[in-house]
């Protein structure tokens, strides 16, 4: 089953076993190619790569396109640690009136906002009396392409 077959509209906890895949030691161009090298594999831990609080990670599946900016479109899948205190700049799931949203945390002065990575989406500035929870910071975002 894949991650494209989940729904993830509610947090899922991570399992704890281990993902190992094959990671060749470069990086490849998106630009001009280079000269072919000779590359040895070697073999790494996705989830350990990934995760550093797997007691407190889990998944959610994205939304809409107001986070397209930073780099999050509509249905990808968000590593959301609960464990890394949230700071300005972070991008952030938050519960906004008993709806989960994805954001970047914006503080100052002791203000604080959730800000879209879109224009086209108005930023959450909480009004006296609303219910805002930060829920976790994203780590990464995955995203599947068809095959």
């Amino acid at each position: 089953m894949s991650l494209a077959t989940i729904p993830l509209d509610q947090p899922a906890a991570l399992s704890l076993t281990s993902t190992w895949v094959n990671v060749l030691p470069c990086r490849v161009a998106a630009g001009f190619p280079s000269p072919a090298e000779d590359h040895a594999v070697q073999r790494v831990d996705l989830m350990a790569q990934l995760i550093k609080h797997p007691q407190a990670t889990f998944l959610l599946r994205v939304r809409g396109e107001s986070m397209k900016d930073a780099g999050i479109f509509d249905n990808d899948v968000v590593l959301v640690d609960r464990a890394i205190a949230p700071r300005s700049g972070h991008v952030v799931i938050a519960m906004v009136d008993g709806e989960f949203v994805c954001k970047t945390l914006w503080q100052r002065a002791g203000r604080m906002k959730l800000k879209a990575a879109n224009v086209t989406y108005p930023d959450i500035n909480p009004a006296d009396g609303q219910t805002v929870e930060i829920w976790g910071v994203v780590v990464a975002a995955i995203k599947q392409f068809k095959t």
